[in-house]
C-alpha cells in the first residue's frame, strides 16, 4: 500500500425528511445565492422546501445551469455574484449543478486574468481561495457531493476539463433518498454506471496489497448491482433508493482511493464524447470502459481477473476467456439498466474518433495508472466500441 493523507471535512445529513435541516447548516449572517439546473426541484418540491427553510435569510437565486454545466454560464453566476456581493453558494440540484457552483466559488476570487485557467492550466493556476458553498443532493451520481472535484464544458471550443481543490468542497451536504423517487429511468441508469465507473476507476488498475481498499470497492460494486435494479423496478422503495445513494457518495468520496493507484482514463475519454455530441456522462462511461478492459487487458490482467471472480463469480477458463467474460458481463449489466455501450448506437460516426485522437496527440498527454496510455491507445479503445 502506497503512503497517504486523508481528510474529509464534508458534513453528512442523510435520510428522509432532511432537507429543512439546511437552515441548520449556513450560517446566519450570510447572503446565500441559491443555483440549480432546469427547474425539476420546483416539479419535485425541494425548491419549496428549500424557500420555506431559508425564509429568514437574504436568499438569490440563479437556475438554467446545464447537465454538463457551462463555463459560459457560471461566468454569469459569477457576475451575479460580483454584483450582489454574496458570501455563501448553495447547490440545489444534481453533481452538475454543484460542479458548476464549485467553479463559481472559485472563480469569484480567482486573481488571474481568465478563471479557465482553473481549469485548462490548473498547476500554474491553482485555487487559492473559494467562497464557502453547501449543497442539497436530488440526485446520485456523481460523488460531488462529497469531494472536491468538478468538471465544467467550454461550449464556445466543445472542451470539457476537470479541476479539483479541498477549497470547493461543501461544508456541508443534505441527501434525503425519497428525491429519487421523481428522478426518471435515465438519470436513474446513469447515475448507477456513473458511480460503478467511479469505483472501477480506483479499482481496476494492480495489486499494491491493500485488500480492505479493494473490498471496500467490490462492496460498493456488489450493492450497486443488487440495489440499482430495484430503483429501476420501484421508483418508490426507499431503502434501495438509499443504498444506491450512499453508494454514489461513497464511490467518489476518497475513502477508497487512498493508498492504491488510479486510473480515470475513462473519464478521460469520456469527458470527449460528450464535449463533440453532449452525450450524456454516465453514458459515455459505459461506451469507455469495455474498452478499456480490452485493450488495457495485460496490464489490468490481475485485477480483471479478481474482479470477474468477486463480483461476477467467473472462474472458469482461461485467464483470457475469463476476461472476455468478464468484459462481457460488465457490458450486460450496463445494458440491464437500458445504458447502451457502442459508439453507432449514440450515432458518433468514425470521424468523431479522428477528432478526439488529434486532440490527445496534440497534448501529448499520456495517462492511466502507468501513463501509458497516448492517443494512439486511446484511438484503438474508441475503435474497439464500434
Amino acid at each position: 500500500m502506497y503512503n497517504f493523507e486523508y481528510k474529509n471535512p464534508v458534513k453528512i445529513v442523510f435520510g428522509k425528511g432532511t432537507i429543512p435541516n439546511v437552515v441548520n447548516e449556513i450560517p446566519k449572517n450570510k447572503k446565500v445565492l441559491m443555483t440549480y439546473g432546469g427547474g425539476s426541484i420546483k416539479r419535485t418540491g425541494v425548491y419549496d422546501q428549500v424557500k420555506t427553510a431559508l425564509k429568514d435569510f437574504d436568499l438569490l437565486e440563479f437556475g438554467g445551469i446545464e447537465p454538463n454545466p457551462h463555463y459560459e454560464t457560471c461566468m454569469q453566476a459569477v457576475e451575479l455574484i460580483r454584483k450582489e456581493k454574496v458570501d455563501y453558494l448553495l447547490s440545489v440540484g444534481g453533481g452538475s449543478v454543484l460542479d458548476a457552483t464549485k467553479f463559481i466559488a472559485a472563480a469569484v476570487l480567482f486573481e488571474g486574468s481568465d478563471p479557465w485557467d482553473i481549469l485548462d492550466k490548473p498547476a500554474t493556476s491553482p485555487v487559492k481561495a473559494a467562497l464557502p458553498l453547501g449543497a442539497v443532493l436530488t440526485l446520485p451520481a456523481t460523488g460531488s457531493e462529497m469531494n472536491g472535484n468538478a468538471v465544467i464544458t467550454r461550449k464556445a471550443t466543445l472542451e470539457k476539463k476537470a479541476f479539483g481543490s479541498a477549497l470547493v468542497m461543501p461544508q456541508f451536504s443534505i441527501l434525503d433518498p425519497e428525491c429519487v423517487f421523481t428522478l426518471p429511468d435515465r438519470q436513474v441508469a446513469n447515475g448507477v454506471v456513473d458511480a460503478f465507473v467511479h469505483v472501477m476507476e480506483q479499482y481496476l488498475t494492480f495489486d499494491v496489497n491493500a485488500p480492505l481498499q479493494d473490498r471496500l470497492a467490490e462492496a460498493i460494486l456488489t450493492t450497486l448491482i443488487e440495489e440499482g435494479p430495484k430503483v429501476l423496478a420501484d421508483r418508490n422503495d426507499y431503502q434501495a433508493a438509499a443504498n444506491f445513494m450512499w453508494c454514489a457518495t461513497m464511490a467518489l468520496n476518497g475513502l477508497i482511493a487512498v493508498g492504491v493507484p488510479q486510473d480515470w482514463g475513462t473519464h478521460l475519454i469520456g469527458h470527449e464524447l460528450t464535449a463533440f455530441h453532449g452525450i450524456d456522462h454516465g453514458r459515455t462511461l459505459a461506451i469507455v470502459l469495455p474498452g478499456m478492459m480490452n485493450l488495457k487487458r495485460a496490464g489490468k490482467k490481475d485485477k480483471i481477473l479478481q474482479y470477474g471472480e468477486r463480483i461476477w463469480g467467473i472462474t472458469e477458463g482461461s485467464d483470457q476467456e475469463r476476461i472476455d467474460a468478464t468484459i462481457a458481463r460488465t457490458i450486460a449489466f450496463f445494458e440491464s439498466l437500458g445504458v447502451p455501450t457502442t459508439l453507432p448506437e449514440y450515432d458518433v460516426p468514425a470521424e468523431t474518433i479522428d477528432k478526439i485522437t488529434f486532440r490527445f496527440k496534440e497534448s501529448g498527454m499520456k495517462f492511466g495508472e502507468q501513463r501509458d496510455i497516448d492517443y494512439q491507445t486511446v484511438e484503438a479503445i474508441l475503435k474497439d466500441r464500434l
